[in-house]
């Protein structure tokens, strides 16, 4: 039985998340890490490895390959070769490796806006020109104007680079085959290329939707994506850091490993630990814990629209909530909250400062205080 209502005490753990308000009556509800005690699977494969005593350096275990191969298959229909996985200490260097290995200096890449602030950052520090094409609301679901995107496209000329994200990071929106599919075909229109994150493809929310890799769709759009995921989000070991790119093309795949070459350090050993120990045998945990966020997801969606000034659509994934706040008319609706004791990250971040994102994945009792103080904050206005 797990217990995703049992509290934790992660204060004095040097917990980014938590020990930010050290000190004050302020609510952690910003960086996209939970608050649930992970698969029993992997506390006891760590112990096993700690057992063990020695922490060299560590080669990518085979039998960590196979399970990815094997899930890719299993969960996707989608047949991928081991020798297409890269491993890499996080997904964010992967995002930082694409512009800087697929995109001439100088040279475009495109990224959603409102998104996860990596996206923004990693071409600017690559110094390639970055290009925003707005996220639109459509029937509550905020997904790429890919018309605009088209556009820009068209603009950027050959070799451009699309920073794709799906399940999106604010917003959690599950991509349709039919949006991918119209995606995919305007990047080879205009021979572009994409790196989709996909790193929240196990949080999916809605009964019914079906996470499909982009790169699975076909081999003309899998030649020119190179596709990030982990099991960091699912399974909560974001902190050990154990993530992977799967590039089919040979070509971009050795691009992507010479840029990598005595920057990026190598997967720890415990970090390939615990991500071998979750797909082996984290399934029924992750099963358990998406019955816990729909709760949590549906009474924040709920609480969240009846709070006069605030609006939240439909989440279809992830465990984060992107709220608008545009109605209250406060100038910074991230620290009029943090004011209230509620700690959100602010929308600015992610592109609109009129939003902040909500992370629900904490207990029931926690979300039902920092709602609580939502509510009391807006009232007293």
């Amino acid at each position: 039985m797990h217990r995703f209502d049992k509290p934790v005490n992660r204060q004095g753990t040097f917990s980014s998340k938590w020990d930010k308000y050290h000190g004050s009556d302020v609510l952690p509800m910003w960086v996209a890490d939970t608050d649930f005690v992970v698969p029993g699977a992997i506390i006891d494969a760590l112990k096993q490895r700690v057992d063990h005593g020695v922490f060299g350096y560590t080669q990518p275990p085979t039998t960590l390959t196979t399970l990815i191969v094997e899930r890719m298959q299993r969960l996707y229909d989608w047949q991928i070769d081991p020798a297409w996985i890269v491993y890499l200490p996080g997904l964010v260097p992967g995002l930082h490796l694409a512009c800087r290995s697929l995109v001439v200096p100088g040279g475009h890449v495109l990224s959603p806006s409102p998104i996860y602030p990596p996206f923004v950052t990693a071409p600017l520090l690559s110094e390639r020109q970055l290009t925003k094409v707005p996220m639109q609301l459509q029937e509550q679901r905020w997904v790429l104007d890919f018309a605009r995107l088209e556009t820009e496209l068209q603009q950027a000329g050959p070799g451009a680079l699309l920073l794709f994200c799906n399940p999106h990071n604010p917003g959690g929106t599950v991509y349709t085959h039919e949006e991918l599919l119209q995606l995919g075909d305007i990047c080879e229109s205009y021979d572009g290329y994409i790196c989709s994150d996909e790193i929240h493809c196990d949080l999916l929310l809605e009964p019914g939707l079906q996470h499909i890799p982009l790169a699975s769709l076909n081999d003309t759009i899998a030649r020119r994506t190179i596709t990030l995921m982990a099991p960091s989000k699912s399974f909560n070991i974001a902190g050990l850091g154990c993530s992977f790119a799967i590039i089919s093309d040979d070509a971009l795949r050795q691009k992507f490993n010479r840029a990598r070459k005595g920057i990026v350090p190598d997967v720890s050993l415990l970090a390939y630990t615990a991500a071998e120990a979750a797909y082996q045998d984290g399934d029924d945990w992750l099963h358990s814990q998406l019955g816990y966020l729909r709760k949590n997801r549906d009474y924040c969606v709920e609480r969240i629209n009846a709070i006069p000034g605030l609006t939240l659509q439909p989440i279809e994934a992830t465990y984060l909530a992107w709220i608008d706040a545009s109605g209250l008319g406060v100038e910074n609706p991230q620290q009029f909250f943090e004011q209230h004791g509620v700690g959100m990250s602010p929308g600015a971040d992610f592109g609109n400062k009129q939003f902040v994102r909500l992370n629900f994945g904490c207990t029931m009792h926690v979300l039902k205080q920092a709602l609580d103080r939502i509510e009391q904050a807006v009232s007293q206005r």
